[in-house]
Formats: C-alpha cells, structure tokens, sequence
C-alpha cells in the first residue's frame, strides 16, 4: 500500500497568497517591533518614526513588543500547525494596531503621509484574518 504525504496547507492560490500576506506583515511588523522595541527614542525618530520621543517610553515599547509578537505570531502556528487558530488572532491584533495608528496618526495631522501604508497593512491584516479564520483555515496536527 503506498502512502501520500499529506502537506498542512494544500498549494492552491489562495493558499500561496495567504502565504505571501502573511510573510509581508510578519516582515514588516517583525522590522518594526524590533526597532521599538530595542532602539532608543532618540535613534527612532532620527530614522523617521517622529512620535518615538513624544510617547511614554514604556508605551513604545509596548507596542514593539505587540508587534514583535504579532510577527512571530501570524507565521509560526500556521507553518508548525501548533495552534493554528493563534494566527488568525495575530491577524486581528494587527488590525486592531492599525486602527488605533490611522487615529493616532489623524489626531497629529499625519494622515496624507501615513495612512497609505496603514490602510495597506489595515488590508492584508484584515485579508489574513478572513483567509486563516474562513477561507483556507490550518489544520492542527493530528
């Protein structure tokens, strides 16, 4: 009798696409987290992040660490199929980040710089979450 490898996540379209929305904001929140959380104020906002001197210290770092773990989280459980369900929560975690930054941005009249890669990142978020929770969802190991 032969036996077939039975992958996690078949590769269809959407699967690869999942994929590539999910690597995008892992990359992007993983580069984010680590800068606020392990560089000082003063080095962000020199590097463009010009709010990282005007927030309470622990409170950049907060959010580092959210995002950081966010990143870990969106990818991690859905390629080890350890608590898959964990990264459709990471999803939602992003979006609620990027709902709270489009206020916070538009409370300090950044909108027309920042909010075209927030609605991006609000988007894939948001696609990740419909895709890992509705769409395509990974199933635990059995």
């Amino acid at each position: 009798m032969k036996q077939t490898l039975a992958l996690p996540t078949p590769f269809t379209k959407w699967a690869i696409l999942f994929w590539i929305a999910q690597l995008i904001l892992a990359s992007l929140f993983g580069l984010a987290g680590v800068m606020k959380t392990f560089m000082a104020p003063e080095a962000l906002a020199a590097s463009g992040i010009n709010y990282a001197t005007e927030l309470p210290y622990w409170l950049l770092r907060f959010i580092g660490i959210c995002e950081l773990s966010g990143a870990i989280g969106i990818v991690l459980p859905t390629l080890t199929r350890i608590l898959p369900r964990l990264a459709p929560l990471a999803a939602l975690g992003f979006v609620m980040i990027q709902v709270l930054a489009i206020g916070f941005h538009a409370v300090r009249g950044e909108l027309a710089m920042a909010l075209p890669l927030n609605i991006v990142l609000l988007s894939l978020s948001l696609f990740v979450l419909w895709g890992r929770s509705k769409k395509l969802p990974v199933l635990p190991r059995g």
